[in-house]
């Protein structure tokens, strides 16, 4: 209508969506993200989770723990639910997401890796580890969410540069598994697992400081930007 608008400058975008039942992650996911580790393809989708707090807005800043020294990044493909459902068909999987958006799931190494008994949560969980946005954009308007380029940036060096064809379970398989444990609400994020380049698997290994800016991007998705304080 051209009515009640603001200048963007002037706005504040917080996360799409800032409270879900639940934050589902996939773990090695993508095949270049295996190799760079190491690791054999996963037969099976390899789930973690995020609490919701974790949520903070596409613009906001990432909050350095006191309690990490290896804090890193990962550019994520996130769908969003949008039909609730269980025991999803894989061919109808499709038909219970909304959209999707750009996340960042910022990783504590040290947690994830060697401490907490080598449990993934408390290493995925820190307030401010789920930037996500800038929108959601609706499935219909995406022509092919499995070929789309998806990148991260640390203070403009390019870090991660792949894209979503080389997703080892695409969107329907990873709702369809998911469906078979839980069920899915509207809201409900699923993170899909990030590509290579990850600071944790560089040599020497790189991890984000205070002062740090960490761009995500997919393509057609739009990009998402945050500063470590």
């Amino acid at each position: 209508s051209g009515r009640h608008r603001v200048a963007r400058a002037t706005a504040q975008l917080l996360a799409p969506v800032g409270d879900p039942e639940k934050v589902i992650c996939v773990g090695l996911n993508y095949h270049d993200h295996c190799q760079e580790q190491g690791v054999k393809v996963p037969r099976e989708p390899l789930i973690f989770s995020k609490f919701p707090s974790a949520i903070t807005g596409p613009f906001d800043d990432i909050v350095h723990p006191q309690d990490t020294s290896e804090l890193d990044w990962e550019v994520e493909l996130a769908a969003v639910i949008g039909k609730r459902g269980r025991h999803i068909e894989e061919a109808a999987a499709l038909e219970h997401v909304l959209g999707f958006t750009v996340a960042n799931d910022v990783s504590a190494r040290d947690w994830q890796m060697r401490r907490n008994g080598r449990q993934w949560l408390l290493g995925k969980t820190f307030d401010t580890f789920c930037p996500l946005g800038p929108a959601i954009v609706t499935r219909e308007a995406v022509a092919d969410v499995h070929n789309l380029w998806i990148r991260c940036s640390v203070n403009g060096h390019r870090m991660q540069d792949s894209n979503t064809r080389h997703l080892i379970f695409g969107v329907p398989a990873l709702v369809a598994w998911v469906s078979r444990f839980v069920t899915l609400v509207p809201g409900d994020i699923l993170l899909t697992g990030t590509p290579a380049g990850v600071g944790v698997f560089r040599k020497p290994p790189i991890f984000l400081q205070r002062g740090d800016e960490v761009q995500c991007e997919i393509e057609e998705l739009g990009t998402i930007c945050n500063r470590v304080v």
